[in-house]
């Protein structure tokens, strides 16, 4: 066991290196970008003219003015922070139409000189007094840069934690509850009645996307049930902003447990619907399979009980397929669902990564990206040891 954890360990560590490789690199080469943004404010402020003074503020701000490799570098361990060999480091410029010259790109297609000549090349020399966080490796994910500026993303994070904590983890704990018993039933009772009416809802609510489960509950929920008279449920957010009423349980006070309770239900039904339809499919086909196998057929043959038969003979041993599937249940209870909070103006993790990507708060998104492929890792490493578990049969070197 020790050999395999040491292993996986050093396994690990590399598989979140190259993770982290990839996913900043793409970060930073995708379309648009501070500079796009930058200009595109400009123009719609009516201030056409940018300087090269303008420009350069807005490369160190995002230090896009470095190659990608010493960004990569500053942002993972924290160095260089300073001369490194005299002159070894970036060549990027602001992009030039010839040398010497700004180009400012219009919607229309027109390209406007604003600036004569370009960004100077940054070299590693010139990082001395340069600030830099202490890297992620060592627990610093550095400053937000436009959704909290210049304020610790760890503090935003800390602060969007505990609302994707229960949510997600409600939805799941409810969702597995409900998903293994109901598999199970449906597996002993095929073709039944029963089994047509699981498999048809498991069905929708697999096939359905979130966001659309999301809509029809706020207009069913929400809306047209309070045009009606009836009891509804509050359409967004964690939290009201004032007091309310709604019918057969009257006033509502901002802020309360019941406020809070409301506000909850409709984004933790949809998230465990969809997780619900999923699994409890997942959990009737490995139950088919083994309630074929011989040795269930022996022990039915032996005079052992049904219920026995079903639950310590069959159900243990359809649950491996299961517990592989629940790997990945770490990482989305600190991930949180990004359609489902959106669409319900969650504050959690999930809305945080939509907004950080929108905002190009890249300090932010990438945090949670890291953060993300570890708790998968994590995951799947805790996945193998419940093999053991699940599985005698099984064992780890």
């Amino acid at each position: 066991m020790i050999t395999f954890l040491i292993r996986r360990l050093f396994q690990m560590f590399v598989v979140t290196i190259v993770a982290c490789m990839l996913s900043y690199g793409l970060l930073y080469l995708q379309p648009g970008g501070p500079i796009d943004q930058f200009l595109a404010e400009r123009q719609n402020s009516g201030r056409n003219r940018v300087t090269e003074a303008d420009l350069q503020r807005v490369l160190q701000r995002y230090e896009l003015d470095l190659a990608l490799p010493v960004r990569f570098s500053r942002w993972l361990i924290g160095w260089p922070t300073g001369p490194i060999f005299g002159s070894i480091g970036a060549n990027w410029q602001v992009g030039c139409a010839q040398p010497g010259q700004v180009r400012l790109r219009y919607p229309d297609g027109r390209v406007e000189i604003v600036e004569e000549g370009c960004a100077i090349p940054v070299t590693l020399a010139d990082l001395e007094g340069r600030e830099a966080s202490r890297g992620v490796l060592f627990g610093d994910f550095g400053e937000s840069q436009t959704i909290l500026r210049d304020r610790p993303v760890t503090e935003l994070i800390w602060s969007r934690l505990p609302y994707t904590l229960y949510l997600m983890g409600a939805s799941i704990l409810l969702a597995i509850l409900i998903a293994v018993p109901l598999g199970v039933y449906s597996a002993v009772k095929q073709y039944s009645r029963f089994d047509y009416i699981a498999t048809t809802i498991a069905f929708i609510g697999a096939s359905v996307p979130s966001f659309v489960f999301g809509v029809f509950f706020i207009l069913i929920f929400s809306i047209l049930a309070k045009q009606a008279g009836l009891p509804y449920l509050p359409p967004g957010d964690a939290v009201g902003t004032r007091d309310y009423y709604i019918p057969l349980i009257g006033n509502v006070e901002a802020g309360s447990f019941l406020d809070r309770f409301l506000h909850f239900i409709m984004p933790c039904a949809v998230l465990t619907i969809i997780n619900l339809a999923g699994w409890s499919r997942f959990v009737r086909g490995s139950m088919l399979e083994v309630l074929q196998q011989d040795y269930v057929r022996t022990a039915r043959a032996k005079g052992v009980r049904e219920r026995l038969v079903i639950l310590k003979h069959a159900l243990r041993n359809s649950l491996i397929p299961f517990v592989t599937l629940l790997a990945g249940v770490l990482a989305a209870i600190f991930g949180g669902a990004l359609i489902t909070e959106t669409i319900f103006n969650w504050p959690g993790l999930g809305r945080l990564f939509i907004q950080s990507l929108g905002a190009n708060d890249y300090n932010v998104a990438m945090a949670l990206l890291l953060v993300n492929v570890i708790l998968l890792l994590i995951g799947i490493l805790i996945t193998d040891i419940l093999y053991t578990i699940v599985d005698p049969r099984i064992r780890l070197s």
